[in-house]
């Protein structure tokens, strides 16, 4: 029997757009009618909103599915509020404030999941399996993904809850301390989710500014090339999403997945490319070879 399937659609981009450093690395001379988002989709087909203090504004999110409408393969992530996951603050208030500014993506069919991201003080017990659920049903209506920090929710009675909720489990990639997540391959509901923090020291990894200064090599994209590869075998669709964003590192890497994994050729813009000749050697506005499939066969063997 064939062991050839059809792979799900992939989807591979950056956590975030407008950081400061990055009109110096990663966007080019800007004119007036310039926007971010407008550009980042010409490479990717997929950007994650940010979690936020504040709720996600109609207006805004109305706007930002304007500017993408030129891929059709596009579609946003979005982390839920801080206020929902970390400060637990379950209100109808916030949860109908963080649901309205979703409707427009969602109405523009450009919206893939929402993002629980958990700290790591998030940890398996009985009161937080309850939340879990509880903020969960409040935002029934939109595909959901959850990032946990802590190992312990990697128990077989942990992973039931997000199967029996339809909860997406996102496999991180992160600094290793105690109790810390590993790099997983698990898949607990249609929408397969990655997220690469970067690796180093974990110290004040998630808390400190510029501590996610971090380039993945082209031996460790292949590493979870090969988990993916798993992954996409059954789900309906695929993410990943790069938040070492100091530097632009989370565009290059973004990319340099999106060809790994597609084995197909990307484009990259003269900037990327004269900041990160290296990584991106090979890659011109018009790529016919790209070199990278090659490098990551031999890592891989």
């Amino acid at each position: 029997m064939s062991s050839r399937f059809s792979p799900s659609p992939f989807r591979s981009g950056p956590s975030g757009w407008r950081h400061p450093d990055w009109s110096r690395t990663v966007y080019p001379p800007r004119s007036t009618a310039f926007h971010e988002l407008e550009f980042l989709a010409s490479f990717f087909d997929t950007v994650e909103i940010p979690a936020s203090h504040q709720p996600l504004r109609p207006e805004l999110s109305a706007l930002w599915a304007r500017k993408v409408s030129h891929n059709a393969n596009f579609r946003f992530t979005v982390q839920a509020p801080v206020a929902l996951t970390h400060e637990r603050r379950l209100e109808p208030g916030l949860v109908e404030a963080f649901c309205d500014g979703l409707r427009p993506l969602a109405a523009a069919s450009r919206l893939g999941c929402v993002v629980m991201q958990f700290p790591w003080a998030f940890r398996f017990t009985e009161e937080n399996r309850e939340y879990f659920i509880q903020l969960r049903r409040a935002l029934h209506a939109y595909p959901l993904v959850a990032e946990m920090r802590h190992a312990s929710w990697m128990r077989d009675e942990a992973l039931g809850v997000f199967v029996d909720y339809h909860v997406g489990f996102v496999n991180v990639d992160q600094p290793q301390h105690m109790n810390a997540m590993p790099a997983t391959s698990f898949l607990t509901a249609p929408v397969a989710y990655v997220r690469m923090h970067g690796r180093g020291e974990a110290g004040d990894w998630f808390q400190k500014p510029g501590s996610r200064d971090y380039l993945y090599s082209t031996a460790e994209l292949a590493e979870w090339k090969q988990r993916l590869d798993r992954i996409r075998k059954l789900a309906s669709e695929t993410y990943v999403v790069f938040a070492n964003h100091p530097g632009g590192k989370s565009v290059v890497n973004a990319l340099q997945m999106k060809t790994l994994v597609e084995a197909v050729a990307s484009e990259a813009p003269k900037e990327w490319r004269r900041n990160f000749a290296r990584e991106l050697r090979g890659y011109v506005e018009d790529v016919r070879q790209p070199s990278l499939l090659e490098v990551c066969g031999r890592a891989v063997a």
